[in-house]
């Protein structure tokens, strides 16, 4: 089986869960929409075009291992928006400032992230997909739209390395090494700076032809429509374990 495998890695990230009333909550690993997102803008996939993003969305399965979920970090956020018109047409943030500023609203939020976190992410295609996994790969080398972890305020802070691999199943996939880039030249060294120890989780879709489940989850995070911000809820395996050096 042929997987595209890649890492992510940020000083923040955050990965974004239902959210009800001012709590933005951030789970510790990336869901099906940020990682469905994050290929959206490697590829050059607008926000508008739908029939693309569902092409996308039906023809990846995917699988993540958490390396480290690093810190929680809670951000207490103030934002200004203006009063809802529908006559109204703001292009940019300036444009939603420059109202009369008593049709300005202070919007409180509290916002999670997780600092330092390292994941690894796989990716299998169905021979329905249009792109291949060498395209994608390229796209991911290469992107047509900024890529960050979840938001635009939590860009990249190592090279992703993304290639394509063949591997009986999805642990193995996912055991993929990369290239470190802390400036030590020891791997134990490595792992410390970045917070890797020898617990590490796994979260996939389907079969993983090498793991069993320890659980099922059921995460809101299915795609359906993104102008409309809906989603729907999908089935995920979930295993954790040791991995010793």
């Amino acid at each position: 089986m042929n997987y595209l495998v890649f890492r992510l890695y940020g000083p923040l990230a955050s990965w974004g869960e239902a959210a009800v009333g001012p709590t933005r909550p951030s789970a510790s690993y990336p869901g099906r929409s940020a990682i469905l997102g994050l290929l959206a803008a490697a590829l050059g996939i607008r926000r508008e075009e739908e029939a693309t993003l569902a092409q996308l969305r039906d023809n990846v399965t995917l699988a993540v291992k958490q390396c480290s979920a690093g810190t929680l970090l809670r951000d207490y956020h103030t934002a200004q928006v203006p009063s809802h018109d529908k006559k109204a047409v703001w292009l940019t943030r300036r444009d939603e400032l420059g109202v009369a500023k008593d049709k300005l609203n202070t919007i409180l939020s509290a916002r999670e992230y997780r600092s330092d976190g390292y994941w690894v992410v796989a990716i299998r295609l169905s021979d329905e997909a249009p792109w291949t996994l060498d395209e994608m790969a390229e796209a991911l080398r290469h992107p047509r739209f900024m890529l960050y972890l979840g938001r635009k305020s939590c860009p990249l802070a190592a090279p992703l390395h993304p290639r394509v691999v063949s591997a009986g199943g999805v642990r193995e996939a996912l055991s993929e090494e990369f290239p470190g880039f802390t400036g030590s030249k020891m791997e134990d060294d490595e792992k410390r700076r970045l917070g890797i120890d020898a617990e590490v989780s796994f979260a996939w879709e389907g079969d993983a032809g090498d793991i069993l489940p320890q659980e099922t989850r059921y995460p809101y995070d299915e795609p359906l429509h993104r102008g409309r911000w809906q989603f729907a809820s999908r089935s995920e395996h979930w295993h954790q374990t040791r991995e010793e050096s």
